[in-house]
């Protein structure tokens, strides 16, 4: 019996913070299926019927195909950016051992700590002299502020290959490019998945990026299109019926890729943390 009470501590807590954690989805996913009236009255009741319509009404008036392919193309494009540099940076630092190779990656590391305030300004402000205060410069942006964490995680998995296979397919013929491509990146898939589905996140649903550098351009993200169009003076302030339903279009693309790879991801940030 004293062995049983504290694992049924556990699974409560567990059970608890699951609970929790679920309970703003499901809060979400009920709402979006009702009308207006039933939100305000009944927001905690499950809807009548698997009705679709007000989905479909979100999409059609606050215009969200447009604002998924924007933030696709960004998150799709950003997270290429940070998967090639971060990793081939991270293989040349380990190979290539020597002071300067310790100083950037202790620069990498130290740049994680640097809060996003402290840049925000200054950044935004030369960047619009530079006329990139724009979807291209908002991608440069992700590239930028995702490498640290990056290339740390590449950093600690790629310590823990053998020399001895690049060396064996430079024996073979391979020049630089082929030893990355055919022989390193094969052997970084679980940090790969780790490093892609965890800025991938951060792209999809960031706010304060695109709010500084799009604002309420024609073309914006998914996280601006149901921010104005729920704003103070907004066409849809007080629509909760397609409010709702916008926010779930936002967040279900990102859901369903993170279950599809959490095995990786947990394998990933095992191996990058851990063997460092």
């Amino acid at each position: 019996m004293s062995r049983k009470f504290p694992k049924v501590i556990i699974y409560a807590v567990l059970i608890i913070g699951a609970l929790v954690t679920l309970f703003p989805i499901v809060f979400l996913l009920i709402n979006s299926m009702k009308s207006q009236t039933e939100i305000v009255k009944t927001p905690l009741a499950l809807p009548k019927g698997l009705n679709l319509q007000y989905i479909a009404a979100a999409i059609e008036k606050i215009d969200l195909v447009p604002s998924f392919l924007v933030t696709l193309l960004i998150t799709v494009v950003g997270v290429l950016l940070i998967v090639v540099i971060s990793s081939a940076v991270a293989w040349m630092m380990v190979r290539y051992k020597g002071k300067a190779s310790t100083v950037l990656l202790l620069c990498f590391t130290a740049s994680m700590l640097i809060p996003f305030q402290a840049l925000m300004y200054p950044l935004i402000s030369e960047f619009d002299k530079m006329g990139l205060k724009n979807v291209p410069g908002l991608i440069i942006m992700y590239a930028g502020f995702g490498l640290s964490m990056s290339v740390f995680l590449y950093h600690g998995f790629i310590k823990s290959i053998p020399k001895s296979l690049e060396e064996a397919a430079i024996v073979d013929g391979a020049n630089v490019f082929q030893v990355y491509t055919r022989v390193i990146m094969p052997l970084l898939k679980p940090t790969t998945a780790t490093v892609a589905i965890l800025n991938g996140m951060w792209l999809w649903n960031d706010f304060m990026l695109p709010f500084l550098v799009i604002g309420n351009k024609p073309l914006k993200t998914l996280t601006l299109s149901v921010y104005f169009a729920k704003a103070e003076n907004g066409q849809y302030g007080n629509a909760w019926d397609l409010v709702f339903p916008a926010v779930l279009v936002s967040i279900v693309p990102i859901i369903v890729i993170f279950l599809i790879l959490q095995k990786q991801i947990m394998k990933g940030v095992t191996a990058g943390a851990v063997k460092e």
